[in-house]
């Protein structure tokens, strides 16, 4: 699945296209593709028709478009509804500027008044587009998912001290979305190798040192990450223009079971922790 890096990589692709484009066609080919809005397909494609997209956001795994009805010869007014994306498993978005073939797994997509069009692409179909309302700069429909490390809201010490109340295991912490959000597997691992942790250590067994040191090094590999497109394994994620990221080859641990530690030469292993693979450095993370 797509985590922060691999997001935030689209979201910038998607909003330096389109930006002040103003929405000519909504079409929706696979209801799964908009199944969170109640009201269904034709209700979908008519409330975002005409709209103008005034800018984007993110937050954790999610991303939105901020939509506004547009008036002429004027400023938009400002934005008070959001069209949501999740990219799921395999979701990808498309900045379309040629008359192509439409895409085998096509679900739907935004026709733009200059002719470009974004295609939402998802083989596997877990994740969706939705329209939501904002509360302030974050669509209503996120309450729920915690800032991540890179927003202004997230407070590292409040964070830190929520995770030495956990006792659930750390990689299993790390994944879920209600206290830091936008890590997921892949750069849960990478954190706990760079932070010398085994995944199956309990939150309450941390200090507060090390539990701070945690979380700065979640922060550097995601920037990391970010900064060479995020990490693609295969066709599955590629960004806004349907490039890949690089960051696969700078990984430590994630996927690479039996090859040797780039610490101490130790072969890494694989576990199961909550039903998810964890890789580790059985001799660098004790």
């Amino acid at each position: 699945m797509p985590e922060l890096p691999e997001v935030e990589t689209v979201r910038r692709g998607v909003d330096e296209a389109f930006r002040g484009g103003h929405i000519r066609t909504v079409e929706v080919y696979n209801p799964r593709a908009v199944r969170r809005h109640a009201t269904g397909i034709a209700d979908f494609q008519t409330s975002l028709t005409g709209l103008q997209v005034t800018g984007s956001g993110r937050r954790g795994k999610f991303m939105w478009l901020t939509l506004a009805e547009p008036i002429e010869g004027a400023a938009a007014l400002p934005s008070d509804r959001a069209l949501v994306c999740h990219l799921g498993m395999s979701g990808q978005l498309h900045v379309v500027t040629d008359g192509r073939e439409a895409h085998k797994h096509l679900r739907a997509r935004i026709g733009f008044a200059d002719e470009r069009e974004l295609w939402f692409i998802d083989q596997r179909t877990f994740g969706y587009w939705d329209l939501a309302e904002l509360d302030g700069a974050v669509p209503k429909t996120m309450a729920h998912i915690a800032p991540d490390v890179f927003e202004a809201e997230f407070d590292a010490a409040a964070a830190a001290e929520r995770l030495l109340r956990r006792t659930i295991e750390v990689k299993k912490a790390l994944l879920d979305q209600t206290w830091i959000s936008g890590v997921g597997n892949i750069y849960a691992d990478e954190a706990l190798w760079r932070a010398r942790l085994r995944g199956r250590r309990s939150g309450d067994s941390l200090s507060k040192r090390k539990a701070l040191e945690l979380l700065g090094h979640v922060k550097d590999v995601l920037t990391e990450s970010l900064a060479v497109g995020g990490t693609s394994f295969d066709e599955l994620y590629v960004d806004a223009r349907g490039e890949a990221g690089y960051f696969a080859r700078e990984l430590a641990v994630y996927g690479r079971a039996g090859q040797p530690c780039k610490r101490c030469g130790t072969p890494i292993k694989r576990e199961v922790i909550g039903d998810r693979s964890a890789h580790y450095c059985p001799k660098c993370q004790r």
